[in-house]
């Protein structure tokens, strides 16, 4: 044997380049303790992702756009691909909304897929803080995460408002007119921040170019950093989980982020791309040409904002026109009190997890989440912020539903403002008494089993149905909680069930210790 025979092999370039790197970013130890971070296997989880997935989609399809968009209000003579239109003027940014919809390669569908990707993002949205909201995941230590997710969600309201504001059109310019409205409406100073907002008497010159920075540059950029705080405070908390055997307030159980989650997400991305690839080629949303440009003179009919902002609108279509003076100011209460309690409906949603706090003085850290059923007056205050929701969202569509359904618009009218005080009421009481029935249904589970339909003669001459006792995974997700005794449980006769079987344990693939 030589001397060369005791030499260490030499390295291979990718491990040249990846000492390299983790002499200088430790990327070594990041990925030795995050690559294998442990991620929950539930599928409501991947209402998150739906999020995160629909705004790279909206990045993406953005700054496509953004190569052909002009976003100018200087009037030109339009002459391209849609014939109708063809001499009439109009807008810059109109005209290259047209150009990027009929002379761009592939632009319909890339604006379409930028539009619709928009929708998706604010449902999911509102869906996975739902989810949060329900389950409990917002308690501490995530309330500061619960804010910044709320945030997201506010700044994507305005955003979809500027977005689909840009191309000039009837109907974005109608929806300007009424966001003119709104903020003339404001005391003493409305009328100053609407000469400060267009620049001049509505419509003005610059409301197209401001709205594009804020649409492009400023708004996007603080909902990227965000995001991205949003996920590192998500990696340092850790995920919540269900309760279930094996799970604890101090572990969380399911798959690693190496290979297994990484390779489930990558794949869950391109079919979300693909969904929305496919819905935004069959189904056409905000043809801009069949409204043609805006002019102050005119109005569409049927003039409608997208969904997330449509109770706005109702909350102002089902006001009374109430006028009144005060100092010689005349307030116009009919557009006024809307727009305030537009964002304390917002606002209660983001201060929900103090309050929350403060009215049970829970300070304790939680980790598994709650079955809605368990959280009766939560759930219910979810379930009425809801069905206002809709009440208001059906208003701002009042004129919509009256002519489908051939109903005089101020009987829909009268019938939303009653709803409105109404409904609610009636859906907190309806889903606190559903939840405290769910309640007594798991007890009577957790104490007599599940009926299995066979009727068994006694020998003293009794029939009697069998029941089938749980499983011990049942078991455990049926009794693992706090049973407080409190206004919630009052109407429950029956004993506690029994007690959270601390020796069901069984196998995790991946268990990672909560810090």
């Amino acid at each position: 044997m030589t001397a060369t025979d005791h030499r260490p092999a030499k390295a291979s370039s990718g491990e040249r380049v990846a000492d390299w790197f983790d002499g200088r970013l430790g990327v070594y130890a990041l990925g030795r303790r995050y690559l294998r971070k442990v991620f929950p296997d539930h599928w409501s989880f991947l209402l998150g992702e739906i999020c995160l997935y629909s705004f790279v989609v909206l990045i993406l399809t953005g700054v496509y756009l953004t190569l052909f968009f002009h976003p100018s209000m200087n009037e030109v003579t339009y002459h391209g691909g849609y014939v109708p239109l063809n001499g009439i003027r109009m807008s810059e940014a109109y005209a290259s909304t047209l150009h990027i919809s009929f002379d761009v390669r592939g632009g319909l569908l890339v604006r379409q897929l930028h539009h619709w990707a928009a929708l998706v993002f604010l449902a999911a949205m509102l869906t996975h803080m739902m989810r949060h909201f329900f389950t409990g995941s917002f308690r501490r230590p995530r309330e500061v995460n619960w804010v910044f997710g709320w945030t997201l969600l506010l700044l994507g309201l305005f955003e979809g408002l500027f977005g689909y504001s840009l191309p000039d059109d009837l109907l974005s310019g109608t929806g300007l007119r009424f966001v003119d409205g709104a903020i003339l409406s404001v005391p003493v100073v409305g009328t100053y921040l609407s000469f400060f907002l267009f620049g001049g008497e509505f419509p003005g010159h610059d409301i197209v170019a401001r709205f594009y920075s804020l649409h492009v540059l400023l708004i996007p950029g603080i909902m990227a950093a965000l995001v991205v705080v949003h996920l590192i405070l998500v990696v340092y908390h850790k995920h919540t989980q269900f309760a279930g055997p094996g799970k604890s307030e101090r572990n969380v159980v399911g798959t690693p982020f190496l290979p297994v989650y990484l390779a489930k997400a990558g794949g869950f991305f391109f079919l979300v791309f693909g969904v929305l690839a496919l819905i935004s080629a069959v189904a056409t949303i905000n043809p801009v040409w069949s409204y043609g440009p805006y002019r102050a003179d005119q109005v569409s009919t049927g003039a409608q904002p997208d969904w997330y902002l449509g109770f706005a609108e109702g909350l102002v279509r089902v006001m009374p026109g109430w006028e009144i003076t005060v100092a010689g100011h005349t307030l116009v209460l009919g557009v006024l009190i809307p727009i305030v309690v537009f964002p304390l409906l917002l606002v209660a949603i983001g201060v929900y997890p103090f309050v929350e706090s403060w009215v049970t003085g829970d300070r304790r850290e939680h980790h598994l989440l709650d079955r809605p059923r368990n959280r009766p007056v939560r759930t219910s205050i979810g379930a009425a912020w809801i069905s206002l929701y809709l009440i208001l969202l059906s208003g701002g569509g009042n004129d919509i539903v009256a002519t489908r359904f051939h109903l005089s618009i101020n009987t829909v009218t009268w019938a939303v403002r009653i709803s409105v005080f109404v409904v609610p009421v009636v859906v907190f009481v309806v889903t606190r008494r559903i939840c405290l029935g769910l309640q007594l249904r798991d007890r009577e589970l957790v104490a007599h089993g599940r009926a299995t339909g066979v009727v068994k003669r006694l020998p003293h001459g009794e029939y009697v149905e069998v029941h089938r006792p749980l499983g011990p995974a049942e078991l455990h997700t049926l009794t693992e909680h706090e049973h407080r005794d409190s206004s919630d449980h009052r109407d429950l006769q029956t004993a506690d069930p029994q007690p959270a079987l601390g020796g069901a344990r069984v196998p995790a693939r991946h268990e990672e210790p909560q810090p």
